[in-house]
Parts: structure tokens; C-alpha cells; sequence
């Protein structure tokens, strides 16, 4: 695969000019307008049909555009947005406990360690309330207090409450929400919903995204389809870990083909470890289970003062407990953000304080909460987690603290886009966790649902008008050579992968790919680690293509052939990953290098000569990549060392 040779203006990331409250909506002001009789004249394509992409696919359809909509799954229903269980915050105020749009703005900056741009971050802040106007509209039923307000909890990184919630659902009822919009498009037909199809290409064509070429997963064919816009929205990469929280069909094979087409590729090292999940419990493990950030909202975190302590939790007293997160981080406790949580949850149990069966977590506590609020009151707020926690550990959390572990659960970097949400192609998008823009070195919790909505809802919807506006549809099909060429290219690498017939699985070389990850480009990171990373992970990409064993055939449904297309990409992304990591010589958020830390061990920052979105340019096949800086311009807040003590 060739990079593309369009010519562009490097990493302009166009933010309006301006005081930051105007920027946005000087900037719809200013956007060119598509006229409502010439929408259905465009047709856009959008991949992924998580809340990203449903709310934007549906959105675009109520306005007019000829929307065709590609999942993976059988129905957009089942898209990884559903496992977003905690909540979605917004800067509503109601508790009235000091919450505003710039406090959210502020949160979001200083959780993300200062690596985001201000003036995204200020708009996702600002568009936070209508997000759930919209979504109560669609009949989301969010929990409300007994006056009849909406109710909030809080979440790690906030001092306020402003995370709005369905008990432990969220994310499902959200997207049910953005589904029922979606399929209303689908009844008048603006909307062409495409299951069971992996996009394996971006077609370019002039400079231009003018289609995708894709794979039919129940019949193996390889189709083409052309648009005058192409959005990604397929989400995160976390399971380039091999365990992670996300789906296990969740991978990174469209923004990696489209990041060989020409999309840069941003802060690709910054992969969040999530500190509530369900410990690993062997080999034959395929993913981990998140109990969602909420539950540190009235859990309480603490391991045994004694090592290797063997008496059950109930057997051990108050005093010989250590509350490590509230005594290391008063004025937080247990809401500390995740990057600190999970670090903390490492380091405590790499002492040797950790407990259950493999000594690899810690107690999660209720019994405070449950004495204070009484049963009732937490099952309303959390049944449904205890009850998945109750099925999986066969222990009742009602009556014994949970055992959590940190899991890689959210990847910040993504697709370089500009304030648009494009891509460096031009006519290329890339919305919600596909894209690097909003959360800098580290998401604060409940906050993916609200990138999601916002780029799907509000965003795109006004700034890819301006894009078509400037582009009239010119009648391009399939039949253009660009589309034949990428059809033979991808009908090429099937032929490739089946033809090796080796002798290792596609998920074995994933499983060792994730133990490279895991231990050296992790929660915690050091020069010597990522460059034996780097060596094992060409050495493991090599062996992959020589030594892979794909069964069955092209034209059938075959999931080890999905499956070995994904970890071709994943061997291919994870270095650059590592690559990545090694250039940036700091901590910031999630991303913690070893040699840079302050001497009570918290990260040490260093804006004299990180302070930029480190962006990737693919350049061909066996060359390394051209690393591109986008300063980082902070107007209006002022960098400081982030504390939560």
C-alpha cells in the first residue's frame, strides 16, 4: 500500500478565531450551508453504527443527505457503545453545587494532562447540555430525584456531580435512543443500513475519500460503494492488548487502512487503563469486564497493611486496612482520575499488598455505603452491576467487597482530524473514539459518551455541509479505477493470508502481541522496555506472515479470516504505538515514562518540548513513519502540575 500524494496544508487544525465561548458558534455562522433540495443529491457513507455513528448516520439522514450506514454486526444494536455502562456527563448544574461549562471545559483540559486542544474541549463542554436534552427527548430514561429532575453522580476527576445515568445501562440506553433515530431515517429512507460488512479500504480518488471497499462477512464477497464523504466511526483500538474491556470484535482495521491511505495518526500511545475491571483469571480468557468508574462514586478502594494477609476481607479489622487512594489523594479519595487509580492499584499490589488468588487486586468496599444508605439504595443505584458481578465471581458484593484489577478500556489517540472533524484527506472523517481530539493524555470518566453524541449529534452534521458545499456531486461509481485497484488489493491480501497455511493461530500471535503491550507500552513505560517492545513486535509481524494458519475459505463466513486481517493491522499499529511512546520523553496522563517523575512518584510533565499532538504520517510500506507536531496553544487556562491531593 501506497501513501496517497495529495497535496495539503499540513496540520492546519483550523480553530476559529476568537473569544473561546464565540468560537463555535462564530464558526456555524461562518460554515457554507448545503441547500435542503440538494442534500439528496449527496450521498455520504458512514462506518460504524456505535452512538457515533448512529446519532451521526441518523442526524444526516433527517437532514436530506443519502446516507449509507456499514456495521460490522448483525444490527446496529449491538455496537461495543452498549458496554459504556456509568454515565454521560453534562454541565447542567442541577445539583447546584458549582458545575458550569467552563468548570467541565477546565476538568476535561486538566484531566487530559494538558494535550488537548482548548477550543475543542470548550465545545464539547458547551454542547454537553444539549446532549441531554436531545437524548431525553428520544425517551432515554435517565434516573431522576423524586422532584423530578434528572439525578447526577460523580465521577473520577470532578468535584461536582454531573454525570447523568440509566442505573448501570447508559451507554445502552443511549444508543437505543440514537437507534430509534437511526432506524426512523431508515423508514423514509434516507438511511441504508449495511450489516455484517468490514470496511478494508478507503478509495481515494484526485485526494479526495470517495468510497470504501468492503467485506461481506456472511458471503466473503468484496464490494465497492462511492460517496461524496466518507465518516469513521469505529471506535477505539484497546484491543490491540489482546484483553481488554472492549468487544472482542472491536479492532482498528478502518482508521489503520485509512492511516495507509493518507489520515495521519495522533498520540497513538495514549491507551487508558481502566481501574475497575474484573481481574484475568487464565489463558483461555478472551476479554475483561469492566464494572464501571461509578462504583468508586460510593465504593470504597483499600488492600490489607499486611502483606499477603490471607483472611478473608470481612476477618479484617478497620485498622488494618489501608484506604491507599484516600490516604495518598485526601482531597479526591477514591474519585481520583483513572490514569491515578490504576497506577496506584499497580504499584500497591507490585508491592505485594494485593489480594485474591493471583495477589493481581483490590477490595472494592460497599459496606460503608450499604451501612449508610441501606441496600435499597444501592441496588436502585448499581443492581445491575452487582448482579453481573454476582454471575461472573459467584461472590455477592452486597456481602463481600468486589475484587477489580485495572484493563486497558480506551484509546485517546486516534485519526488526526481538524476543528471539522476531517481528517488530512480531504472528504475524510473521524468522529467519537476513532479520532485523537478531545481528551488529551487521559479521558475523564463518562466523558466518551459525550465526544460520541456530540460529533454524531451536533458537530458533523454542520461541518461537513461545509465540505460539499465546496463539491458538488459529479456522478463518480464504482466503475473508477481507484475502486477496481482497491479491490484487487484487498482481494489480494485475502489471498495471501489464506495461501501461509503456518502453523500458530491468528489469536495465538494476538495473545503474544497482547503480552508485549501489556508489559512494556502499558500502564507504566521506560526507553529500554519499549524498544525491546519495538524489536519483538517486527519479530512477532514477521512471524505472522510467515507462520499464520487462516482455515476455510474467501468466499464463506470465516471469522479466522476477519480475525487474522484485524491482527495483521494490530502488529502494524502496536509498534507505532511503542514507536510513539519512546519519542515522547514525559509523563503526561495515561501515558507514565519511568524515567520522568517527580520524586514522590507523581508524573512529571514537560511542556518546554511536549506540549504538541504528535501525528503520524504513514510512508509506505517497510519505511518508517514522518512524525508532525501540532502545538499545543493554551489561551486560556494555564498549565499546571496536576494534583489531587
Amino acid at each position: 500500500m501506497t501513501a496517497n500524494t495529495v497535496t495539503r496544508s499540513v496540520l492546519d487544525a483550523k480553530i476559529p478565531p476568537g473569544p473561546l465561548q464565540d468560537k463555535w458558534s462564530n464558526h456555524k455562522a461562518s460554515v457554507k450551508l448545503v441547500s435542503p433540495a440538494n442534500k439528496r443529491r449527496y450521498t455520504i457513507i458512514v462506518v460504524g453504527t456505535g452512538l457515533a455513528g448512529a446519532s451521526a448516520a441518523a442526524t444526516l439522514g433527517e437532514l436530506g443527505y443519502n446516507v449509507l450506514s456499514f456495521c460490522i454486526q448483525d444490527s446496529p444494536r449491538r455496537a461495543h457503545s452498549v458496554a459504556a455502562q456509568g454515565g454521560i456527563n453534562a454541565a447542567k448544574n442541577y445539583q447546584n453545587d458549582g458545575d458550569s461549562v467552563w468548570r467541565l471545559f477546565y476538568d476535561t483540559i486538566k484531566g487530559g494532562d494538558y494535550r488537548a486542544r482548548e477550543a475543542n474541549v470548550y465545545r464539547l463542554a458547551e454542547l454537553s447540555a444539549n446532549i441531554i436534552d436531545q437524548a431525553v427527548a428520544q425517551g432515554v430514561p435517565f434516573a431522576r430525584e423524586y422532584g423530578g429532575l434528572l439525578a447526577n453522580r460523580s465521577f473520577g476527576g470532578a468535584q461536582v456531580s454531573r454525570t447523568f445515568y440509566a442505573r448501570g445501562q447508559t451507554g445502552q440506553q443511549l444508543l437505543l435512543g440514537a437507534y430509534s433515530a437511526l432506524m426512523r431515517q431508515v423508514d423514509r429512507g434516507t438511511v441504508k443500513i449495511h450489516p455484517y460488512r468490514e470496511m478494508l479500504d478507503v478509495v481515494i480518488v484526485d485526494g479526495r475519500a470517495r468510497g470504501i471497499v468492503a467485506r461481506n462477512l456472511l458471503t466473503g464477497e468484496i464490494e465497492a460503494y462511492a460517496a461524496d464523504a466518507v465518516v469513521l466511526a469505529t471506535g477505539g483500538y484497546s484491543t490491540v492488548f489482546y484483553l481488554s474491556t472492549n468487544a472482542v470484535n472491536s479492532n482498528a482495521t478502518a482508521i489503520w487502512r485509512a492511516h495507509k491511505r493518507g489520515a495521519f495518526f495522533a498520540n497513538p500511545c495514549f491507551t487508558q487503563i481502566h481501574p475497575t475491571c474484573l481481574p484475568e483469571t487464565g489463558e483461555g480468557q478472551s476479554k475483561l469486564t469492566l464494572m464501571s468508574e461509578s462504583l468508586r462514586n460510593d465504593g470504597r478502594v483499600w488492600v490489607p497493611k499486611k502483606k499477603g494477609d490471607p483472611r478473608p476481607p470481612d476477618q479484617i479489622p478497620e485498622e488494618e486496612r489501608d484506604y491507599f487512594l484516600e490516604r495518598r489523594y485526601p482531597a479526591y479519595g477514591n474519585l481520583v482520575p483513572r490514569d491515578i487509580a490504576s497506577r496506584a492499584v499497580k504499584a500497591i499490589c507490585d508491592e505485594g499488598y494485593g489480594v485474591g488468588p493471583t495477589g493481581r487486586a483490590v477490595y472494592l468496599d460497599f459496606s460503608d455505603a450499604i451501612r449508610r444508605l441501606g441496600v435499597d439504595v444501592i441496588r436502585e443505584r448499581y443492581g445491575n452491576l452487582f448482579d453481573m458481578y454476582r454471575e461472573i465471581t459467584g461472590e455477592d458484593p452486597y456481602k463481600v467487597p468486589m475484587r477489580i484489577y485495572p484493563a486497558p478500556h480506551y484509546t485517546m489517540g486516534g485519526l488526526w482530524v481538524d476543528y471539522n472533524l476531517m481528517t488530512t484527506v480531504p472528504g475524510l472523517y473521524a468522529i467519537g473514539e476513532a479520532n485523537f481530539s478531545d481528551h488529551g493524555a487521559n479521558r475523564l470518566g463518562a466523558s466518551a459518551l459525550m465526544q460520541g453524541l456530540a460529533d454524531g449529534y451536533f458537530i458533523l452534521p454542520v461541518t461537513i455541509g461545509d465540505f460539499l458545499a465546496d463539491h458538488r456531486p459529479d456522478g463518480l461509481t464504482t466503475d473508477h479505477p481507484a475502486f477496481r485497484a482497491s479491490v484487487k488489493q484487498v482481494q489480494d491480501q485475502v489471498k495471501r493470508l489464506l495461501s501461509i497455511n503456518g502453523k500458530r493461530t491468528a489469536r495465538d500471535i494476538h495473545r503474544e502481541l497482547g503480552r508485549v503491550m501489556w508489559d512494556y507500552v502499558g500502564m507504566s513505560r521506560n526507553a529500554q522496555g519499549l524498544q525491546k517492545a519495538i524489536s519483538e513486535i517486527r519479530a512477532l509481524r514477521e512471524e505472522f506472515w510467515r507462520n499464520v494458519k487462516v482455515p476455510g475459505r474467501a468466499d464463506e463466513f470465516n471469522k479466522n479470516l476477519e480475525y487474522a486481517g484485524r491482527v495483521a493491522d494490530f502488529l502494524e499499529l502496536a509498534e507505532l504505538m511503542a514507536i510513539d511512546a519512546l519519542e515522547r520523553e514525559e509523563s503526561c496522563g495515561c501515558h507514565f515514562r519511568e524515567e520522568y517523575q517527580t520524586p514522590d512518584g507523581e508524573p512529571l510533565r514537560r511542556d518546554d518540548l511536549f506540549a504538541h499532538v504528535a501525528v503520524w504520517e504513514y510512508k509506505g510500506e517497510g519505511q518508517p513513519e514522518q512524525l508532525h507536531k501540532e502545538p499545543l496553544i493554551f489561551e486560556f487556562v494555564q498549565p499546571t502540575q496536576r494534583s489531587y491531593k
